[in-house]
């Protein structure tokens, strides 16, 4: 998942979750928000007390509210109290609590990590641990909140800057076995998150935190005893991409149409033969479109022109893109074909521009064509819906 602040700075975000086995819900809860007016990002990790449906519900409650509050510039000790009083107590009376992280990123890249209870977030510049010179302790407000600190840290973050952040079931995997009796630990995993930097200066959020996580699993024999979370920021150049579907309302846009798509700094991909055909004619570019009768459950093959990566059959192919990116989860693997071609190009970008066109096809006599147009806008708003909430990219639609 990834978010972008301006056009010259980036911001990569990715989480990796593991749940032991037999557990039907994950006691760590990861939740975002993103302040499009003020252009804050919030993240929250919370570890709930125990495993299961018991420590889902009370992550999801702590993140919930910590989200909440943060977005609304509560004090942390004050929304730290609020949410520890509003936590269910056990039936025995005993208090029931979450730990959580919160890191809020603002757009002039500064950053403010609170933190209960959870691991210490590991900062990463130039290769090794960063220690911010802002550092210090909040009490959470109330009698009975005796004792309860909030440890904040606070910087301002430069490109290739890396925040690890992490549940204790990272930290605390491979316990009580012979080569970790007391756990991983965090000095462990600081050693092996700097080595992986070390050895791929470019390695992604995701590819990162699935190796925290996946070295994590091993200590433990691939048979984790605690619920375990990595998150990964990085903060990085932007990559640029535009995905183009339909040619334009008016015939007489084609020129400037594919003028703008000409000068555009990234990689393209079309999504329908007209669309392509249009274009080739502009560009003066050869390309071979196929017209392939659209067989049950199959899409034809994409196609190739000079300077754009794919090109592929439209709506059919954007409807099953949709349906990927929607199902998409830590544990996906994409394959070759062209929806999936697609989403892999959607995924690794960060600034995305969609140019929609809006003329309809009469030559086709075809009567759905105005229904096809209004699909092709609906499915084109729900793969920008969830590429911005889901997957933190910047996109930007056009409608030609």
């Amino acid at each position: 998942m990834t978010t972008t602040n301006n056009i010259d700075f980036h911001v990569e975000i990715d989480v990796q979750q593991k749940r032991p086995k037999g557990e039907i819900a994950c006691g760590d809860v990861f939740q975002s928000d993103l302040s499009r007016g003020e252009g804050r990002h919030i993240l929250v990790l919370s570890d709930g007390i125990g495993h299961g449906i018991k420590a889902s519900v009370l992550a999801t409650l702590t993140a919930t509210m910590a989200v909440k509050y943060t977005r609304f510039h509560t004090k942390p000790e004050v929304a730290a109290r609020i949410i520890m009083k509003a936590l269910p107590k056990s039936s025995d009376g005993k208090e029931n609590y979450a730990t959580f992280t919160i890191i809020e990123i603002e757009p002039d890249r500064q950053v403010r990590i609170i933190n209960y209870d959870n691991p210490r977030v590991l900062i990463v510049r130039n290769g090794k641990s960063f220690h911010p010179k802002t550092e210090y302790e909040l009490n959470v407000r109330g009698e009975e909140n005796l004792g309860k600190v909030l440890r904040v840290r606070e910087f301002t973050a430069v490109k290739e800057d890396r925040l690890i952040f992490m549940s204790d079931g990272i930290t605390q995997s491979g316990l009580g076995s012979s080569q970790y009796v007391m756990g991983w630990g965090w000095d462990k995993v600081e050693e092996f998150t700097i080595n992986q930097v070390n050895r791929m200066s470019d390695i992604s959020a995701t590819k990162l935190a699935r190796k925290i996580i996946n070295q994590a699993a091993m200590n433990d024999d691939f048979n984790i005893k605690d619920d375990a979370t990595c998150g990964v920021i990085y903060f990085r150049e932007p990559r640029k991409f535009m995905l183009i579907t339909g040619p334009p309302f008016y015939k007489i846009k084609d020129f400037d149409f594919v003028g703008r798509i000409k000068n555009f700094q990234g990689k393209k991909i079309i999504c329908g033969g007209t669309t392509a055909e249009i274009i080739a004619r502009e560009l003066n570019l050869e390309v071979k479109i196929q017209h392939i009768r659209k067989e049950l459950n199959a899409l034809p093959p994409t196609t190739k022109m000079e300077g754009f990566e794919l090109i592929s059959e439209g709506i059919l192919t954007l409807r099953r893109v949709e349906e990927i990116l929607e199902n998409y989860d830590s544990d996906s693997r994409l394959g070759d074909t062209p929806p999936e071609e697609i989403v892999k190009l959607l995924l690794l970008h960060d600034l995305i521009d969609v140019i929609v066109g809006t003329r309809i096809n009469w030559a086709h006599q075809d009567p759905e064509q105005p229904l096809e147009l209004e699909l092709r806008k609906y499915v084109v708003k729900r793969i920008v819906q969830i590429l911005r909430i889901k997957f933190f990219k910047k996109v930007m639609v056009e409608y030609i």
